[in-house]
Parts: C-alpha cells; structure tokens; sequence
C-alpha cells in the first residue's frame, strides 16, 4: 500500500510539474511574440476619415510649393531682353504669366509622381510621411488633382501666348514617360530632369515672344546637366558612404561615370558662357562689363563643383539657399549683366 501510494504522489508531482514545465514554455512564446511585434516596425496603416481641411493641406503639400523656385529660370529669357523691350510691361506680366503657369504644371507631375510611387514610398524611412504615402491623400484624388493642376496651368498660359500652352504640353509628357518607366533607364534620366530646367527657360521665352540666343540654350542645357549629375553623384557617394536605400536606377551608374557627366557639362557650360559673354558684349555697344561677368559665373561653378565632389549636393536649392559666398557670386555676377545691358 505505501510503495502505491508513493508511487502516486510521484505521478501526481511529475504532472504538476509537466503542467508548469508547459505553462512556462506557453509564457515564454508569448513574450517572444510581442517582443518581435514590437522590434519589427510596421508601414504606416492609410488614414482614414482624413477631414477636408486635411485632404486640401495634404494636396498642397504634395503639390510641392517649395519647389517653385525652380521656376524662376521662366524670368531668365526676359532678363537678357528686358533692355530691347518695346512693351516692359508686358514682357514681366507675360513672364510672370509663364511662372505660374509652369508652377501649376509642375505640381501635377509631383502629384502622379507620389501617386505612382505609392508603395514604395510606403517602405522608405523618410518618404513614408508623404500625405499619399500616409494615406492622407488617396491615390485617386491625387490623379483627379494632378488633371486640375495640369488644366488650370493650360487655361493661365493661354494669358500669355498659345506656344506657352505647346511647352508645358511637351513638358508634362515627358515628364509622365520619366514617373512611369523612364525613370529607371540610366543616361535617359537624366536628360529628362534636365531637360525640365531647359523648358522652363524657352517657356520664359515662348511666353515673351523672345527669339533667345543658341548660347542662352547652351548654357542652360548644360547647366541642367551639371546639376542633375551633381545630384545624382552626390547620392552615390552618401550611399557608398551611409549604405543609405537609393533610387534603381542610380545602381546601373558608377560614381566614376557620374563624376566625368558633371565635369564634361561644367567644362562646356563655362565655354559656351564665356562665348555668349563675348557675344554681348559685341551687342551691348562693347561694354566690358558682360566679359567681367564671366570672372563671379565660372567661381560660382567653381564653388559648386566643391560641393558635387565632396557628395553634397544631393539638395541643390538648400546648398543654395545656405552657401553664403556662393549668394554673393550669384548677386555679382547679376550686378554685372545688369551693367552690361543698362549702363
């Protein structure tokens, strides 16, 4: 009797302990699992019942204000003609015209752009807060925006000139072909970001009716290039530097080929001004001061290029916006054409 009794003490213990030995185990994988639920970040879930205050300002914000000071280039063309003008009234209205129209236009592109990249953007540290990406915005409200955007730039270029209307046209297919596919073809890349910069020159043009110089062309041609392969070098070089996720279409370049695209546009980008320079002086009833100004535009090229090789450019508007000589360089080398055509 006491050897079976025993012996069931010893079976009831043993289960008791088989129960704890389970219960532990059955605790220790749920720790497990909220503790890899909380190290692993989710992707932002898409807002939902986003107010209309909100879905206006998230638009906006997507329509990309900020950028618009890429636009200024439209007043470039009536700057260089301002000077020749019959009606100076009307080439600034005209000009001004061609700023907001291009404004408009170019807000589109960044709508369907965001659109476009929606899931992407999702999976990206930074780019994730985008009112699209955040669900904020809705994709299709972001498509039927763009529309309105485009339509409302067609409808203010017409105040101007229809071949404005012509321009931002070419402007918007060329860049629809870059957000859905062209983007990811090295070399086509940039030539269309470039190309961007360009158009708004000839727009500032078109819309004043001004016949600009092959010169004017070049040198914004391939000032655009400069930039555009600046930009693109200084991402290659914070990526070997950081590892930091960049675009696809940067992994098919070296930083080697970026680097001779930037110096072999810059070289040019200073031969055809100094070119030009020489060429408005002639014009200008031989002023000297278009030959001064080659001397504060090719130490500003000069300037930049220190950022391009040091990787920082990535931001073109905050190294300008931040770059105090380089500020002054641009202010003087303005001073010296204003000189040249008024004095």
């Amino acid at each position: 009797m006491s050897e079976t009794t025993d012996e069931r003490t010893e079976n009831a213990s043993g289960t008791a302990e088989s129960a704890e030995a389970k219960e532990s185990a059955a605790e220790k994988t749920e720790v497990a699992e909220e503790t890899e639920k909380t190290e692993t970040p989710a992707a932002p879930a898409p807002a939902s019942g986003t107010s209309p205050v909100g879905l206006v300002l998230g638009v906006i914000k997507t329509a990309r204000p900020k950028q618009w000071v890429k636009n200024v280039l439209v007043f470039a063309a009536p700057f260089f003609a301002f000077s020749k003008a019959t009606n100076r009234t009307e080439l600034v209205l005209d000009a001004l015209i061609a700023f907001v129209a291009f404004s408009l236009t170019a807000s589109s592109v960044y709508l369907i752009n965001d659109a476009v990249d929606v899931e992407a953007d999702r999976a990206h540290p930074t780019k994730r807060n985008r009112p699209i990406a955040a669900g904020i915005v809705p994709v299709p409200v972001a498509y039927v925006s763009a529309v309105v955007f485009f339509l409302a730039g067609l409808a203010v270029s017409f105040a101007a000139d229809w071949r404005l209307a012509i321009v931002l046209a070419v402007y918007e297919a060329v860049q629809l072909g870059y957000c859905f596919g062209l983007k990811h073809q090295p070399v086509v890349d940039l030539a269309i970001v470039g190309s961007g910069f360009l158009m708004r020159s000839v727009a500032g043009g078109v819309a004043g009716g001004i016949a600009m110089s092959q010169w004017f062309l070049l040198v914004t041609a391939f000032g655009s290039l400069f930039m555009v392969a600046g930009k693109r070098y200084a991402e290659i070089m914070l990526f070997e530097r950081t590892g930091a996720k960049i675009r696809s279409s940067l992994k098919k370049y070296s930083a080697s080929y970026l680097r001779f695209v930037w110096a072999t546009s810059a070289a040019i980008l200073i031969m055809s001004y100094c070119l030009w320079a020489f060429e408005i002086r002639q014009a200008e009833h031989n002023s000297v001061w278009a030959v001064v100004s080659m001397v504060p535009f090719v130490i500003a090229v000069l300037r930049y290029a220190v950022d391009v090789d040091g990787g920082n450019a990535g931001a073109p508007d905050e190294i300008a916006l931040k770059d105090r000589v380089l500020q002054v360089l641009g202010a003087t080398w303005v001073v010296t054409l204003f000189l040249s055509f008024y004095l």
